[in-house]
């Protein structure tokens, strides 16, 4: 049987962002868990990701991982990518997969539009103690912005609020004094592959380089794609992408 796959959504959403990426794995024979991070469930209150730490994800998702029956192969996007790289540092996995991953403590944007991107993330509302609702004009104009109107307006009706603790952990690691996403010397241990998006305003490609670079991962870019990895246009590529190269691990 092939190795689980567990997929580990961003920031402002929950499990359903992978609704679209999944079937290839499942068709191929994985079994795909697609975990909500704590405080991201449907039902739970807008409040709930309040002062929950980057820490708290990595705990949840290395507990996931290490319940399998096997190590499983890890695929994290945007925030949930510098969370699946901070369990592939202390958990074992297969492999590890990255789709426009938030970069670990100490690698730098590379671009401005990136520092704005996340600047305007931060304006969305309060940080370290509260819960940041999501900003339908900022999400639709850095991370949505290559969808048709329909799934764009589909991805936006399901977000939900994010932990200002968690978003300032990753977009402004260098006031961290715990240095809460630092993955220690080296590289990662695990065979790793980052995706880099053409287009992307929140990730730009040469930070997803420069990710993969820190943590010893193969990089590919996917031409006319933005920060949104998991649907449309070149979604499907992706996923063939990581199929065919878990198949010649």
């Amino acid at each position: 049987m092939p190795a689980p796959v567990v997929m580990v959504h961003g920031a402002f959403c929950g499990g359903w962002a992978f609704e679209d990426f999944a079937p290839p794995f499942l068709a191929a024979g994985h079994a795909v868990l697609r975990p909500d991070l704590p405080g991201h469930r449907a039902e739970d209150g807008p409040d709930a990701v309040s002062g929950l730490s980057m820490a708290d994800y990595v705990r949840e998702i290395a507990a996931l991982c290490a319940r399998q029956v096997e190590p499983p192969v890890l695929i994290g996007h945007s925030l949930g990518g510098l969370v699946a790289q901070l369990v592939a540092a202390r958990t074992p996995l297969c492999a590890l997969a990255l789709l426009a991953p938030s970069a670990p403590w100490g690698v730098p944007v590379s671009s401005l539009e990136e520092a704005a991107a996340a600047f305007g993330v931060q304006m969305m509302g309060p940080f370290w103690t509260g819960a940041v609702p999501p900003d339908r004009g900022v999400m639709g104009h850095y991370a949505l912005d290559r969808l048709s109107p329909p799934a764009r307006e589909k991805i936006l009706a399901r977000l939900r609020p994010e932990s200002g603790r968690a978003m300032a952990q990753t977009l402004t690691w260098w006031f961290d004094p715990f240095m809460t996403t630092s993955l220690g010397a080296g590289p990662l241990k695990v065979p790793a592959l980052a995706f880099a998006a053409e287009h992307d305003r929140v990730h730009a490609p040469a930070s997803v380089r420069r990710t993969a670079t820190r943590i010893g991962a193969d990089y590919r870019l996917i031409p006319e794609m933005s920060h949104w990895m998991l649907g449309g246009p070149g979604s499907a590529e992706a996923a063939d992408l990581i199929l065919a190269w878990l198949a010649k691990l």
